[in-house]
């Protein structure tokens, strides 16, 4: 062990940082598959994989980076959960990385394994392209196409733009809405068609909590009763320790009297 795994991590992101403008990755096809992962809004687990397995090829260089599992029983193979548990999940929360918040061993396509991870594997993830390019990828590391370095951190180069294009989005969305702070407020009628319409939305379970949290703050001063600071939506209960959702106490009180759990 040549270092640590929290100091390979600095060093690829400062790579990656010092590589925002040209690719570290020069080879076309594997660039693309590594940006198709990276980007991919609809599944944020597989970016996690990649970075867990290519940190532990790096920290432990006589693994094959595609046995990230211990049930495989051979000299080889590693705890691709424990790296992404302990490392890689400091890091993206500290960065602010575009990933999943819990380990991406968790995931029904990745969970109770105990085989070599090749692109022959059917995983029975969704999409199954962005499975297919990430045994691709850990492939493309054994077979000597890519190094693991350069998988680290062109990953992460491509979490970093993401995340920026994001900061930069919302920039512009806050400044239009400071634009509009004079403009005539919405009737009562335009305000519940827009709320009809994102509860509408697919994956809008955030909203019903919002507006069940809204009717407590109203109210509270009659009924004597507030809601707790909401925890991240996309983190589960028990990570978080709440018990649902939204917790409901009373005033001057901090235990619990009513909790939802919203599903749609």
């Amino acid at each position: 062990m040549s270092t640590t795994p929290a100091a390979i991590l600095d060093v690829a992101l400062q790579k990656a940082e010092a590589s925002i403008v040209q690719p570290i990755v020069t080879n076309p096809s594997i660039a693309e598959k590594i940006d198709y992962i990276s980007r991919y809004v609809g599944n944020r687990a597989v970016v996690r994989l990649l970075l867990a397995c290519s940190l532990a090829s790096i920290h432990r260089g006589n693994v094959d980076i595609r046995k990230p599992y211990t049930e495989i029983g051979t000299p080889d193979a590693y705890s691709g959960r424990y790296y992404d548990e302990s490392y890689i999940t400091a890091f993206i929360n500290k960065h602010e990385l575009p990933c999943n918040p819990t380990t991406a061993f968790l995931t029904p396509a990745l969970r109770n394994r105990n085989i070599t991870l090749t692109p022959a594997v059917n995983l029975v993830g969704r999409p199954p392209k962005l499975y297919e390019a990430a045994l691709q990828l850990l492939d493309d590391v054994h077979q000597g196409r890519i190094t693991a370095e350069e998988l680290l951190a062109q990953t992460i180069r491509c979490l970093i733009i993401a995340r920026n294009e994001k900061r930069q989005r919302m920039e512009t969305l806050l400044a239009d809405l400071k634009k509009s702070e004079d403009a005539i407020p919405l009737s009562a009628e335009e305000i519940i068609t827009l709320l009809k319409q994102h509860l509408a939305c697919r994956g809008s379970s955030r909203l019903p909590v919002l507006i069940v949290a809204a009717a407590y703050q109203v109210a509270e001063q009659y009924i004597g009763e507030r809601f707790l600071p909401l925890e991240s939506h996309n983190a589960a209960d028990e990570q978080t320790g709440a018990l649902g959702d939204l917790e409901i106490t009373l005033v001057d009180d901090k235990k619990v009297i009513t909790s939802y759990e919203m599903k749609t």
